[in-house]
């Protein structure tokens, strides 16, 4: 008997509603691809191999971190907007990607709501503000107080337009007139301040754990919420200027139309990743606090954040490259 018009197109939708479902019920079958938009050692690649181990270890099969970084995170998450929406390729997406780029530059080639599907949530962290050991300043009065006195001769470091904001941030805020300086990578930044080319930077707290371990740079506030269990006598920026929290955050997105029935089950790893003693304190030696966060609070809490960076950049004065 003839399938009547009308219905056709609802029987077609329902076999692809039972493919995706079929195809994510297996899934994975293959080996899964996370992108990092930045270069290897840093804390989002270290975070996605972290994961990458877990997720490999409880699925049995490969999960490959590809880095690709360049232009402040554009080019990996561009990158990964490309890739095919079959649940094979992730974006180890950042506070960067996905919430401070769009305020940052004039144009991106990516819309990070439209283009991408969020996955989950990793962890969040805060950064550090460093100086040389024999630095003339000390803590964050003294920076002030130092700059004040001579204005135009200190400097800072930023290595990605995101990092730029804590400084400006303080710039504002102190009322100092200090310059901001571009690098390619923190590493560089760090042979400077140490050098003391620069006077001072805010670096990701596991870049910055060695160097003030091994007493080769000095902390002298977090821009997080609360002070880092690991530098418990560092205060915060908020300590000086309330309500100064700069916080980021890494996790998972998914390029637009990745089967929804994969995306909750690539979710429910991650929560299961960030419950697993051993992987969160793996994450918690890379400056990360873990947290975890369903499909739609995860989604709901990028719109929150985009906000959060666009009114942090405008207090910055940040203009647009």
């Amino acid at each position: 008997m003839p399938i009547p018009h009308l219905l056709r197109p609802a029987l077609a939708g329902a076999s692809l509603l039972l493919a995706a479902a079929s195809h994510a019920a297996g899934w994975p079958e293959k080996p899964v691809t996370i992108i990092v938009p930045s270069a290897a050692g840093g804390a989002a690649d270290l975070t996605a191999r972290t994961f990458a181990q877990y997720l490999g270890e409880k699925t049995g099969q490969t999960v490959i971190v590809e880095d690709r970084p360049g232009a402040g995170g554009i080019v990996g998450t561009n990158a990964s907007k490309n890739a095919a929406a079959d649940g094979y390729t992730f974006l180890l997406s950042t506070n960067s990607t996905h919430s401070a780029n769009q305020y940052l530059y004039k144009s991106l080639p990516y819309d990070a709501q439209k283009d991408f599907q969020q996955v989950g949530m990793l962890g969040t962290f805060g950064t550090v503000g460093v100086v040389s050991p024999d630095s003339p300043y000390r803590t964050v009065p003294d920076l002030v107080d130092y700059a004040k006195k001579h204005p135009g001769a200190v400097f800072f470091g930023y290595y990605s337009s995101s990092s730029q904001v804590p400084s400006e941030l303080f710039k504002q805020r102190a009322g100092i007139n200090v310059t901001g300086a571009a690098y390619k990578n923190i590493t560089q930044i760090i042979t400077d301040l140490r050098g003391k080319q620069i006077g001072f930077a805010f670096v990701d707290y596991l870049t910055a754990m060695g160097q003030i371990d091994g007493k080769g740079l000095i902390p002298i506030a977090v821009t997080g919420a609360r002070q880092h269990e690991a530098w418990p006598s560092v205060p915060t920026m908020a300590t000086y200027y309330p309500d100064f929290v700069v916080a980021g955050w890494l996790g998972l997105s998914a390029p637009a139309r990745t089967p929804p029935e994969i995306v909750a089950k690539m979710n429910a790893y991650m929560q299961a990743a960030v419950k697993d003693e051993a992987t969160a304190n793996k994450l918690r030696a890379l400056g990360l606090t873990p947290e975890s966060m369903d499909v739609a609070r995860f989604d709901a809490f990028v719109k929150e954040d985009t906000e959060r960076w666009k009114e942090w950049i405008r207090i910055a004065g940040i203009q647009p490259q």
